[in-house]
């Protein structure tokens, strides 16, 4: 199946075979789980006397839990979307198999920039802990 698309990499996106969206589904929530550890690390590396008592230090500490919430919100899109695969795969009426790609897509997107923001992110922290 072909759909319109905005460049290449979507095409393939589109004409994947659902067991492989359904493994890169698997693989953001590991990645996800993963995050949660590092931002444990992060909130334990920042909650230091020295840290809370700089603005920097809880700029810091709010953006983690902004993190928190997001990787929340995030795995529950994708818990949803597996759902739909399920639904899709046992073929209930009235479900697309072009939503359903579409979705991926741009969970994939959110995926992908929220990684680049989180490594950004990392960067800072560790910038800031080399300086205390």
């Amino acid at each position: 199946m072909n759909a319109k698309s905005s460049g290449p990499k979507k095409e393939i996106l589109l004409d994947s075979a659902l067991d492989v969206l359904h493994k890169e589904s698997v693989e953001w929530t590991n990645i996800i789980a993963f995050w949660k550890d590092e931002s444990k690390f992060f909130t334990d590396l920042l909650d230091k006397e020295k840290v809370n008592n700089s603005e920097y230090g809880q700029m810091l500490q709010y953006l983690d839990k902004i993190h928190e919430s997001l990787f929340d919100y995030l795995a529950a899109d994708i818990v949803d979307h597996e759902r739909l695969l399920s639904r899709l795969v046992r073929g209930e009426e009235g479900l697309s198999d072009k939503d359903y790609r579409e979705k991926h897509a741009t969970l994939k997107e959110q995926m992908d920039l929220f990684t680049n923001d989180f490594r950004e992110f990392k960067k800072m922290v560790f910038g800031y802990a080399k300086k205390l």
